[in-house]
């Protein structure tokens, strides 16, 4: 991994890990077997050392993924633009890690993290829409080799 450029906006490793807690959504990003990188919008969710989210049966993101497991998964937390100083508050961070079809236990695990963080009030009901939804959806686990973060603050 490269270092950070600007070390003055370095943040510690377990700052970085607490924002991607923090955050509500990130952007995943891949490359497709045509060398185009995509970047995609999603929610997720941390348990550990990885993220998860679920996807479609297929789509573009599935066949990057298919072709190359690398990926990057980035978050920005609170910004505030500053126009008499030309530039930005902010803090982000960008985990690097492998992705992987998960089954079973944490396949359902995780689904239940992503009820847990997004619809916390109402977990009955999140797990009848899993069991509904089941056939439909693919949960993916990124394995965090790598994360960095940067804040302006």
């Amino acid at each position: 991994m490269k270092p950070v450029r600007r070390m003055d906006r370095y943040i510690a490793t377990h700052e970085a890990i607490e924002l991607l807690e923090r955050c509500e959504y990130g952007t995943l990003s891949t490359v497709g077997s045509d060398g185009q990188p995509y970047g995609i919008p999603l929610s997720y969710t941390i348990n550990g050392n990885c993220i998860y989210f679920h996807c479609a049966l297929f789509g573009h993101k599935l066949e990057n993924i298919e072709h190359n497991p690398k990926v990057s998964f980035s978050v920005v937390g609170n910004t505030k633009v500053l126009p008499d100083k030309f530039a930005t508050e902010y803090e982000s961070a960008i985990a690097f890690g492998i992705t992987s079809e998960i089954h079973g236990q944490e396949r359902n695990d995780a689904l239940m993290w992503l009820v847990e963080k997004y619809s916390h009030d109402f977990l009955e009901e999140g797990r009848k829409y899993i069991d509904q939804k089941d056939n439909a959806t693919r949960v993916f686990k990124i394995e965090i080799s790598h994360i960095s973060g940067k804040a302006r603050r």
